[in-house]
């Protein structure tokens, strides 16, 4: 009987799965299911087979959900090399001993399994990493800005592209500051180095919702300009550099 009961908690689960994947309406069906596997755990004073629970409520963590959204932490990302990454108003990254501006304020918003965007508080643009591991800033979300989130063997973050690799190798690229705090090619950045090191200082957990993600290359259209597929502008990189869109894509 136990193990029919077992059985049925699985099976329940897995539609309840499907139905997520299928819909974004799922807020009351994941929410029931966390209460019913709840009550049910309790009752019988041990823990769900596979602890589903605990699954779950991580899940949270990463699945957009209409009402709430997505919980991401308001945090100064503290590099080894001993700066602070910061965000200057128009969009230029680099490094500060000053922990007390809001320069250093990002949004770090899950947008998938370990893959995070990292947004400025004040400037509301996303980093983003080029085709030729440039860093730049993003008004709009696109793949290029998104970067998993790994915990090194030093316990420090380290934050690579989703998007682009060493072709040969496979090597990852990194996020990194050098010991000037100067915001470093991602393809020159090592994970083994002190540049790739960061260490997140959460001051609150915040509710966001899921960004839109957009084509790499698209642009925010402005007032009274009609959009166009051939429009395009060129990014603000670290060095005043101007990206060509064409190598990105």
């Amino acid at each position: 009987m136990f193990l029919k009961y077992r059985y049925f908690l699985f099976c329940l689960f897995l539609i309840s799965g499907i139905l997520v994947n299928l819909s974004k309406r799922r807020t009351p069906l994941k929410n029931l299911l966390i209460k019913f596997l709840r009550v049910t755990s309790l009752k019988r004073n041990r823990k769900v087979k596979g602890n589903l629970v605990t699954h779950c409520e991580a899940y949270d963590n990463y699945v957009c959900l209409s009402d709430p959204q997505l919980k991401g932490i308001v945090t100064r990302l503290y590099c080894r090399q001993g700066y602070y990454l910061q965000m200057h108003p128009d969009g230029a990254l680099d490094g500060t001993k000053d922990d007390s501006t809001n320069s250093t304020l990002f949004n770090l918003i899950p947008v998938g399994l370990r893959v995070v965007a990292i947004q400025g508080v004040k400037t509301g643009l996303y980093i983003a990493m080029n085709g030729e591991g440039y860093l730049y800033p993003s008004e709009l979300f696109t793949p290029e800005c998104k970067f998993k989130e790994s915990v090194f063997e030093n316990y420090y973050v380290i934050y690579s592209s989703m998007l682009y690799r060493q072709q040969e190798s496979g090597r990852a690229w990194f996020l990194g500051l050098n010991k000037e705090g100067q915001a470093m090619k991602g393809n020159r950045v090592k994970k083994t180095k002190p540049a790739a090191h960061f260490l997140p200082k959460p001051l609150e957990v915040a509710m966001y919702r899921e960004p839109s993600l957009h084509d790499v290359g698209e642009t925010v259209p402005k007032p009274g300009v009609t959009p166009s597929k051939s429009t395009s502008a060129s990014a603000i990189m670290n060095g005043g550099k101007p990206v060509n869109k064409s190598k990105t894509t």
